[in-house]
């Protein structure tokens, strides 16, 4: 369960202290939206710099340990389950009754040590004024990012209540890097917090625009991401230069900002994937874990953007194929309970989309995280789009919805029901689904039961589906009666699909 305070961590790191390790000095980051792509990019130009840094970001992506890395690389299995076992033994016996992130935490910083990390790139969990990572005393630097309404329940109703919980990692005479995109209301909290703490300078990232412009190589990568990812990588590459400069360190050269920034590769953020041998499809899949509703608006332009109206941007992302009418998209979709899911939907959906509703399995470590049931999920989808073509929730059968989902994107348009070239599908919703899909990617075996029941259900689906009758003779009308591939061209939903009785989930009837 999530208990804020620093009491707690505070407790649990006496443990640490008792032994005798290396010291290691602090990124802080914190936000809403971000972060962990400010964290993945101070980290790369840190290697770029030859400093030996730890990383250490949350919630995990696929496994467990994968929330902590060094030099990019996540620490191996052993190590963690070594010292995350001394931690809940020491939290057992001295009746400290931390929290599971505040025994992931002391894990983190108790590595780092046992690494000889020179910094620590740190992202707080929730907030940070009571974050267990906020137990950092004298950080390098402190990064805010993006801040917008999210776990309201736990920060504030307001973006003002919000801000301030976040500028609570601010320490006296430690310079901050914001984002300067963020509201006046965010700034000014933030800015009357600095100067209650002493803290400072503030770093807004648009004050070295014309400066980073001059870097050799930066246009490139400039022209190649999203406006809010420039904003992440020039918070990165401020508080590093801030970084480099407290330690004493020469500092990162012009010419080395491009080369330590263009391969860096966030999973589960603007992700294109592959997923292939779960489905075979030259589909365009993009994987997001947008989970609120300004990351939502942000992954809502770049579809929009991307997709559809057969935007050239489409053409050269999906390998410049043709794609004469891409106006539709196909979503695979899940929220966390308690989040407002039309607000994270709203910007997303439009009339003549294919709307997939699942639910992300337990995660480990954090029991009390749960998915909003996928049916209410649909229902918050047809409240905030009137017109979409085609709705299922499929509850727990991920298999089941990405088949079926390939089966609208690639052959079929869902609103006029008649053969189509191939729409996107976009996943989305939450980083806990992301990290489903691309854990799935790795582990999945077809004989595996669960895969097998949904496989076999997917085939009952195909039954019910009507060829469509053209004046060309194509032997492609056929099905692959395996499912193993893309439905052939050439095949019709008879009616609209809309999955509302018994739940609908995966069932295709």
């Amino acid at each position: 369960m999530i208990q804020p305070g620093l009491e707690r961590i505070s407790l649990l790191l006496k443990h640490t202290q008792a032994r005798t390790l290396h010291p290691w000095k602090a990124i802080h980051v914190a936000g809403t939206n971000g972060k962990g792509s400010i964290c993945a990019n101070a980290s790369a130009l840190l290697r770029r710099a030859n400093v030996r840094c730890g990383r250490f970001t949350s919630p995990h992506l696929i496994d467990r340990w994968d929330c902590i890395t060094i030099d990019d690389v996540p620490v191996k299995h052993k190590l963690f389950r070594e010292v995350e076992d001394s931690y809940l033994q020491y939290n057992a016996s001295e009746g400290i009754k931390a929290s599971e992130f505040e025994i992931l935490t002391a894990t983190a910083f108790d590595i780092f040590g046992r690494e000889n990390v020179q910094v620590g790139v740190v992202e707080v969990g929730m907030g940070g004024r009571q974050d267990a990572t906020n137990v950092l005393q004298a950080p390098l630097v402190t990064v805010i990012s993006k801040i917008s309404l999210d776990h309201q329940s736990w920060l504030g109703n307001t973006i003002q209540e919000i801000a301030r919980e976040k500028a609570g990692i601010l320490k006296p005479g430690v310079p901050c890097v914001v984002d300067h995109t963020n509201d006046d209301a965010v700034k000014n909290v933030i800015e009357a917090v600095a100067k209650e703490v002493g803290a400072g300078p503030i770093l807004y990232t648009n004050s070295i625009d014309n400066e980073m412009a001059t870097f050799p190589g930066w246009g490139d990568i400039f022209d190649s991401i999203l406006p809010h990812q420039r904003v992440n990588t020039i918070s990165a590459y401020l508080a590093v230069r801030q970084t480099l400069e407290s330690l004493g360190l020469p500092k990162l050269e012009a010419t080395e900002v491009a080369p330590g920034l263009k391969d860096v590769v966030w999973p589960g953020r603007l992700q294109k994937l592959q997923l292939d041998p779960i489905i075979k499809t030259d589909t365009p899949i993009l994987l997001d874990g947008a989970h609120n509703a300004d990351s939502a608006r942000v992954l809502g332009d770049c579809v929009n953007e991307r997709f559809r109206q057969n935007s050239e941007s489409l053409q050269e992302w999906a390998d410049a194929r043709s794609y004469p009418d891409a106006s539709f998209v196909t979503w695979i979709l899940a929220v966390t309970e308690g989040k407002d899911a039309e607000e994270i939907l709203r910007p997303l959906l439009r009339p003549g989309d294919t709307v997939m509703t699942v639910e992300f399995g337990p995660i480990e470590g954090m029991p009390w995280v749960r998915p909003m049931d996928s049916y209410k999920l649909l229902q918050a989808a047809r409240t905030v789009c009137d017109g979409i073509a085609v709705e299922r929730s499929f509850g727990k059968e991920l298999v089941a919805a990405l088949l079926q989902a390939n089966y609208f994107a690639c052959h079929v348009d869902a609103h006029k029901l008649m053969p189509s070239p191939n729409r996107p599908i976009v996943i989305a919703g939450s980083l806990y689904l992301a990290s489903d899909i691309l854990r799935l990617q790795r582990d999945y075996d077809p004989t595996d039961e669960h895969v097998i029941k949904q496989r076999n259900g997917y085939k009952r689906f195909l039954s019910f589906q009507v060829p469509y009758e053209s004046d060309e003779k194509d032997s492609e009308s056929d099905y692959d009666p395996e499912g193993d591939s893309s439905p052939k061209r050439g095949a019709s939903s008879r009616g609209r699909g809309r999955g509302r009785g018994g739940r609908g989930r995966g069932r295709g009837r």
